[in-house]
């Protein structure tokens, strides 16, 4: 008997199946006895591996793809009603359902759903609840918006209650979910686009923390804004982290090693319960353990678990990650996009570059780089020399009034010894010829800015 219930539906064909979360959905309802298949643009290693487990895959996306026989359509928000397969199903009278969605019916059937929320830090969060889960012997199901360092993979399928899932704001999207327990890790104003401001991030957050269940809980950071208006009225716990004894759960005693890898001591209230050496470098992440540390604790880890899995996370790939050295220059890749992002790694690489902190960085979007343009061109005081590649565009049309050379202007007026490259064999060739031993190059964004720092390294 199936634990996943969608009614009639046997047959489940997923439009764009080699997407981080689309993958790991599709696997769980073939375990689960489902008939599961699926369409991309590319071929991937994550298609390749849902071929593998039996999950019979189209490349590329196009109508011949759904036939009559196809019980249900799930597709995600950035499939359009213009997408072949998108408008073959409704054609066709095929029941349809967004990802998000389909994933809120999945939720229904695991009574400890752990969701990981907030404007900057969730996949790394995510991946230290979950590999803090799987040390604890729960043997989560997880669905992270990263690959793990771990194991190289972006999602888990376990056999307990227990879902340890990454919950994105953008569009809404966690608003389908019913949790036992969440984090908000922090809020910031972000997808101006979507959320028009400061203001509908933090509803948005208010109506995410109104869908935990009556009795579970809610972990958040003390004074992040929005704090009270989010947390007023809650039916579930409220447990809070921070830096300070204003918070629940909190840090004391912090040291920084050379490669800013902090050692503290994790404090509730005024007891102290253990001490926590995190293998990932700066303050952002030791916010990020306290979380989840506060989190797994409230659910009962004991503490020595909790820190021992913490004091050897590995992580995930593109967070702060080491690709290699180049002529004695130290290479790292970062996802970083948002302007506080952008802070928070290059002062924790700041603190380990002996010679000059060289940043990459790729602008993903263009509505993020015109609505937040103030904020970009002071976020990269840390950075010795700071490279600018064009706009990575994702899912948006060329916007003529914003661009890479419009933001080098923009920071060479707050006084940052910036270049803007045209492409990526420009920038690899800059980057060769001038990164000395001690120096460190971070290449920095939400695109595929990380080729440049491997090929760097590869040559």
């Amino acid at each position: 008997m199936k634990k996943i219930n969608l009614g009639t539906a046997q047959k489940i064909h997923f439009i764009g199946i080699g997407g981080i979360s689309m993958s790991g959905l599709a696997e769980v309802l073939l375990r689960d006895g489902y008939t599961v298949t699926g369409s991309d643009d590319v071929k991937s290693r994550i298609t390749d591996h849902l071929q593998q487990v039996g999950i019979r895959i189209a490349i590329p996306n196009c109508e011949k793809n759904i036939t009559a026989d196809i019980d249900l359509v799930v597709y995600t928000a950035a499939v359009k009603p213009d997408n072949p397969e998108f408008a073959t199903a409704a054609s066709l009278g095929i029941k349809m359902m967004e990802r998000a969605a389909l994933l809120g019916v999945i939720l229904q059937k695991y009574d400890h759903a752990i969701c990981i929320a907030g404007t900057h830090g969730k996949t790394t969060s995510t991946s230290l609840m979950a590999e803090v889960a799987m040390d604890a012997g729960l043997d989560p199901t997880i669905s992270i918006g990263g690959y793990l360092g771990r194991d190289g993979t972006n999602y888990r399928v376990g056999d307990s209650s227990y879902f340890v899932l990454e919950s994105c704001e953008y569009n809404n999207s966690y608003h389908h979910w019913y949790p036992h327990a969440a984090i908000i890790l922090n809020i910031d104003n972000d997808h101006e686009d979507f959320f028009g401001g400061l203001s509908g991030v933090i509803a948005s957050f208010k109506r995410f923390a109104q869908n935990i269940h009556p009795g579970g809980l809610l972990v958040i950071q003390h004074g992040t804004p929005g704090f009270q208006e989010v947390i007023d009225g809650l039916a579930c716990e409220v447990v809070t982290f921070g830096l300070t004894q204003d918070a629940l759960y909190w840090a004391a005693n912090i040291n920084f090693d050379q490669l800013g890898h902090p050692t503290f001591n994790v404090m509730h209230g005024h007891d102290f319960i253990v001490q926590v050496g995190l293998p990932l470098p700066g303050q952002y992440n030791m916010l990020n353990a306290l979380a989840v540390f506060a989190t797994a604790h409230k659910l009962g880890i004991a503490p020595q678990v909790i820190a021992a899995s913490l004091s050897n996370a590995k992580g995930v790939q593109r967070r702060f990650e080491y690709k290699g050295e180049y002529n004695g220059a130290r290479v790292i890749d970062d996802y970083a996009h948002h302007p506080t992002e952008i802070i928070s790694c290059l002062q924790a690489a700041r603190k380990s570059a002996s010679g000059k902190l060289y940043c990459l960085f790729q602008p993903h979007t263009y509505t993020r780089t015109k609505n937040l343009f103030n904020e970009f061109c002071e976020a990269f005081t840390d950075a010795d020399v700071i490279v600018l590649l064009p706009i990575y565009a994702a899912r948006e049309a060329f916007d003529p009034n914003i661009s890479s050379l419009h933001l080098a202007e923009g920071i060479k007026r707050f006084g940052g010894n910036v270049l803007h490259i045209n492409n990526f064999d420009e920038a690899c060739k800059f980057l060769q010829a001038n990164l000395s031993p001690g120096d460190m190059l971070i290449t920095m964004g939400a695109g595929d800015v990380y080729f440049v720092g491997e090929a760097v390294v590869s040559t």
